[in-house]
């Protein structure tokens, strides 16, 4: 995906059931629009990251690492490192932290859109990620592999999710996935 495409994308985002995420919008596309090294980690105040909620076959656990840097659970993502496929970023960042071959997109439409503050670490200022989410389906029986960028990794229910100290974009990520399953849950049991 280009960034010409990417931004259309954005544009043609239907919001109307995800309200809260439109000033994320907007401020996306200002971000596309003004700055034209957004992709690049060395962008401040703000660049642009992605990141996968990777759920299992079934649909009804996700896989979350325990961020070592950050010292709570999160979904995987990173920084795009110049790579105008945000999507492509999620996926890849996805593997690189989770170890699971042959994920699937579930659909290349962003399922999230979340603009999170980022503490200086090192020599980097504090600044924000305009981050970009998508679900990947994970096959059957899929064996993850810790990396070196978490302590551990595990598999979660939505229930179980909702115990945890997320912050607020994870916390609308995991609610949003919850809905999508009770809703699949309710029509697979109507027909």
């Amino acid at each position: 995906m280009t960034r010409s495409e990417f931004h259309a994308q954005l544009l043609a985002l239907d919001l109307s059931q995800r309200p809260d995420e439109e000033p994320h919008r907007r401020k996306m596309i200002d971000l596309l629009e003004s700055v034209p090294d957004c992709f690049q980690r060395s962008a401040f105040p703000a660049h642009f990251t992605g990141s996968a909620l990777v759920v299992s076959s079934d649909g009804s656990r996700a896989l979350l690492h325990h961020h070592r840097k950050l010292d709570r659970w999160l979904q995987f993502g990173g920084h795009c490192d110049g790579d105008e496929d945000v999507l492509r970023v999620a996926q890849k960042e996805a593997l690189e932290e989770s170890g699971i071959e042959g994920l699937i997109v579930a659909s290349a439409r962003p399922f999230d859109l979340d603009i999170h503050a980022i503490p200086p670490f090192n020599d980097e200022p504090a600044h924000f990620h305009y981050d970009v989410r998508y679900v990947f389906i994970a096959p059957e029986n899929a064996a993850s592999t810790l990396s070196g960028e978490s302590h551990e990794l595990r598999w979660f229910t939505a229930a179980e999710m909702k115990e945890l100290p997320l912050d607020p974009g994870l916390e609308r990520l995991r609610g949003k996935w919850q809905r999508l399953v009770e809703r699949r849950h309710a029509a697979a049991h109507a027909g």
